[in-house]
């Protein structure tokens, strides 16, 4: 069995349940009968897979599930514009269906202040922590927020950064990409046809 094949199973669990990539591919391991030895795609190749995996069962409502969610992220990123948001997940990648959550990254001088625009704003959120960029935990606020075009509640995640964290962030990888945006880069990916068998071009 070839990383090829875990990649392309990993692909259809994370569009078919909106799973992160790691999640996905143990899952992949498990579903195909493989130990826990097997050898693992890189998150490049399942995110090829998943684009690919779009392309052929999801033309037809993938592309306009996107929009609706980078719309709907580009209205947030200017509600909470004083703390620099950067877009970055699936919805910024390009391969987000309505399954999948809103994820911005937050870069505040002050690691509280979101959370007092939020309460000043009378919306509720959830504390929750992940792993920060310099290796130890920062806060992650969760909230549940309408989306109109959808239909249907979509999953807000604000990761709290320090503002200094964000003369890094913006660096591409080895093919040109970044792995978030601010709202100037998403209004130029929303004034591009919305396809799900390409990467979009974040230049």
């Amino acid at each position: 069995m070839s990383t090829e094949d875990i990649a392309a199973t990993a692909a259809r669990i994370v569009v078919e349940e909106g799973l992160e990539y790691g999640q996905a591919k143990r899952r992949a391991v498990k579903q195909l009968g493989l130990g826990n030895r097997a050898p693992l795609p890189d998150n490049d190749q399942v995110e090829s897979a998943v684009f690919e995996y779009l392309s052929i069962f999801c033309a037809d409502t993938q592309p306009a599930e996107l929009r609706a969610l980078r719309e709907l992220a580009a209205v947030w990123m200017e509600r909470l514009s004083e703390f620099r948001p950067h877009l970055t997940g699936a919805v910024w990648r390009g391969t987000a269906t309505r399954l999948n959550d809103i994820h911005l990254q937050l870069y505040c001088d002050d690691s509280k202040s979101a959370e007092i625009t939020l309460l000043n704003k009378g919306v509720d959120y959830d504390v929750g922590s992940v792993p920060g960029p310099r290796g130890s935990e920062v806060d992650r606020l969760s909230l549940t927020i309408p989306c109109p075009a959808l239909g249907e509640p979509i999953g807000l995640h604000l990761t709290i950064l320090d503002a200094d964290d964000l003369r890094g962030a913006l660096k591409p990888d080895a093919r040109g990409r970044t792995d978030r945006g601010d709202l100037q880069a998403l209004t130029r990916l929303l004034a591009e046809p919305a396809t799900p068998d390409a990467t979009p071009d974040r230049s």
